[in-house]
């Protein structure tokens, strides 16, 4: 129950009220009565009341005062106010402090309780907000891991990712480091890593390195990303601690490669730099730390004359833009033939990035993949091996082109679902739709949405609203103007829906429905 503080200078006034609500089958209590607003401030400290109802003229500190006090020291109390009717202009100040009730004395036991329901509905829609807000952020810190874990997958493997969307999710997780950054690349040695053991690397890896700001596991291969804060050589110490002590509790050892320091928005970079280090394993061993200079390679240097990057194929391909795919394929093939490297390595780089590709296909369609691959080892010439895999990038690009327009196309058919639901509602919107039903982000579904259907969203629901005004007129060409604005979301501005039908039908809504039935509204 809500408890209620009644306040009033005239004690026949409170002792009225008091005696004729009905406080409990309102859902409320009547805590306590003062006799002015001195009296009434002591009396909410004392008793924290959710509901005052106040006489706004009294003596000491009047109900306006009380209001203003109470507004600054216990905000969440709301207010219902008693005034006489030469006191509305006065009374009507408290608005400024979100008072919205207001009682005309002598008022009755009806107009008491009507107010005292609206104030209750507004609580219990303060208590449900506030309850929902403390679940999304209760679940938000649940996912929270999840959501960093993959953001650095995605910004060592994206190259759309730059500084700005670093600054949103730098807000998002709450990092405050001005600092450079290093990644380490672990790789378990022996038999196939398990996720148990991966799991088990990157907590291990967390715990003993205090300055981690996100880790995740890529394949085989657990990454972090660390705050370079740490001397070199204690870095180093607390590296060769983590390797033994997952050796300790798994028996089995733990290949590392670590990067140079340098901005979080050159992530990726570091994580090729971390990639090439652990290729070194085959020369160095297995086990220990690899850095950059044990490679031999210089800052700025490429393993050789050819910049070989997989992503720049399966990128386009995977988001179904065949051109962009086939461009960046020619690209490829251009730059091994620059390189004039020999035959065996050049069918290397071939078949890495058909086996790059083949992961994106269909999975029922693996069994012929691996056959292609064997035939494109065989392939005696660059010019054959090409067409192989032009053909295999227009099959793969056309398949995930196929796969995102049916889910584009399920996207969209759920907005116009959700807009004939809503039609009525005025406080219908593209950011409404996209945060608060769909979870999406309103630039990218008002994008999807133009794309689909042709429309803006706006527009779109502008002739949906028309389009069912025409409907309901043609059933009942009695619905009134304002009454048709305020059913179809214009709320009381008859006169737009007017001008909005208007430019839509070619005539006034009058006109429409004199058209409909020969009786005038």
């Amino acid at each position: 129950m809500y408890k209620v503080l009644l306040v009033d200078d005239e004690k026949i006034i409170l002792d009225g009220i008091s005696q004729m609500i009905d406080w409990r089958s309102l859902g409320t209590e009547l805590v306590g009565t003062a006799a002015n607003g001195v009296d009434a401030y002591e009396r909410i400290k004392e008793l924290a009341p959710d509901i005052v109802i106040s006489d706004i003229r009294m003596p000491g500190m009047d109900g306006l005062d009380l209001v203003a006090a109470v507004s600054r020291d216990f905000p969440g109390v709301r207010f219902a106010l008693l005034s006489g009717f030469g006191e509305f202009d006065y009374a009507s100040k408290a608005m400024q402090y979100g008072v919205k009730h207001y009682l005309l004395k002598p008022t009755n036991e009806l107009k008491i309780s009507e107010a005292l329901s609206e104030i209750i509905a507004e609580l219990d829609s303060d208590i449900a907000r506030e309850r929902f807000v403390g679940e999304m952020k209760q679940e938000l810190s649940k996912v929270m891991p999840h959501v960093k874990d993959q953001v650095l997958k995605e910004f060592v493997t994206n190259k759309t990712y730059g500084s700005r969307d670093w600054d949103y999710y730098r807000k998002l997780f709450g990092f405050e480091f001005e600092r450079p950054v290093r990644l380490l690349l672990f790789q378990l040695e022996g038999t196939a890593a398990e996720f148990e053991h991966l799991f088990a690397v990157k907590n291990i890896a967390e715990d003993l390195l205090a300055t981690t700001l996100l880790s995740t596991t890529i394949g085989d291969h657990v990454l972090v990303l660390i705050e370079d804060a740490l001397e070199p050589e204690e870095l180093f110490r607390v590296i060769r601690e983590i390797r033994a002590t997952f050796r300790h509790y798994y028996k089995r050892d733990t290949t590392i490669a670590l990067s140079e320091a340098n901005r979080i928005t050159e992530a990726r970079a570091l994580y090729q730099e971390t990639l090439r280090c652990l290729s070194h394993r085959f020369y160095l061993g297995e086990g220990g730390l690899i850095t950059r200079k044990d490679t031999g390679e210089q800052e700025g240097e490429a393993m050789d004359a050819l910049s070989f990057d997989t992503e720049a194929l399966t990128m386009p391909v995977q988001s179904g833009h065949r051109e962009e795919a086939e461009e960046a394929l020619a690209s490829l093939i251009q730059g091994l033939k620059r390189a004039q490297l020999d035959i065996d390595r050049t069918k290397t780089y071939v078949i890495q990035q058909f086996v790059s590709l083949i992961r994106l296909g269909d999975p029922q369609q693996m069994n012929r993949y691996y056959r292609q691959m064997s035939e494109l080892a065989g392939m005696d010439t660059l010019q054959a091996m090409q067409a192989a895999l032009e053909e295999t990038v227009r099959e793969l690009a056309q398949y995930h082109y196929d796969r995102n327009v049916v889910k584009i196309t399920s996207i969209v058919r759920k907005v116009i679902d959700i807009v004939e639901a809503q039609l009525g509602n005025s406080e219908l919107s593209l950011n409404l739709v996209a945060s608060e039903m769909l979870y999406m982000n309103a630039d990218y579904l008002g994008k999807l949405f133009k794309k689909e259907t042709g429309e803006k969203f706006s527009n779109y629901v502008v002739k949906a609203r028309v389009k069912k005004a025409t409907e309901l007129w043609s059933d009942n060409p009695e619905i009134k103007i304002f009454e048709m604005a305020e059913l179809l979301g214009f709320g009381d501005n008859p006169q737009y829906f007017s001008q909005v039908f208007k430019k839509q039908m070619g005539c006034t809504p009058s006109e429409y429905a004199k058209q409909t039935d020969n009786s005038a509204f």
